[in-house]
């Protein structure tokens, strides 16, 4: 029975490009498969801005393990996420962002945490199904790897010929 596979792409917001990317088959989770994309990241990372499937420790801890406790994560916590136990001692920073949300609402956190950055990621995808397509046309799975590695340089190269300059004006 065939399954499902799952794209995993790390942007970089500042020049556009692909800098990491991973097909996995749909029983890897996400922050199963971030240890493999952080390998692929020659340089420093300041950002981690992800969905709510990366929230948790695991993530954090791989992060902090990989950037040090510089790198600034942006990962919005659930509805029913609660503060960790040693929360009012040594608040962790998925606990600031509960604390936030609860004190000003999730609109608020969103904003003032610039998560709506997360959009471009969101984008990246829209462009890939528009450019590359939304199926992989390769049967074997080492086969559609490579299809999807052929498609990251597809997308690389389209943004490296340009990208539109924004101005705000108002």
């Amino acid at each position: 029975m065939p399954s499902w596979r799952k794209l995993h792409l790390g942007l970089d917001l500042v020049s556009g490009q692909i800098v990491c990317s991973n097909l996995t088959t749909d029983d890897i989770a996400d922050p199963t498969a971030l240890p493999g994309l952080l390998d692929q990241i020659t340089g420093p990372g300041d950002l981690f801005l992800a969905d709510g499937a990366y929230d948790g420790e695991p993530t954090c801890d791989v992060l902090t393990e990989r950037f040090g406790s510089a790198i600034k994560l942006t990962i919005p916590p659930p509805k029913n996420a609660v503060l960790s136990p040693g929360a009012a001692r040594n608040p962790r920073i998925r606990d600031r962002h509960i604390a936030e949300i609860h004190a000003h609402g999730r609109m608020a956190w969103q904003k003032a945490s610039r998560y709506n950055r997360r959009s471009r990621g969101e984008t990246l995808m829209g462009r890939w199904k528009t450019v590359i397509g939304p199926k992989l046309k390769a049967r074997s799975f080492e086969n559609q790897e490579t299809e999807a590695r052929i498609g990251v340089r597809i997308l690389n190269r389209m943004t490296e010929l340009g990208r539109p300059n924004f101005d705000r004006i108002a």
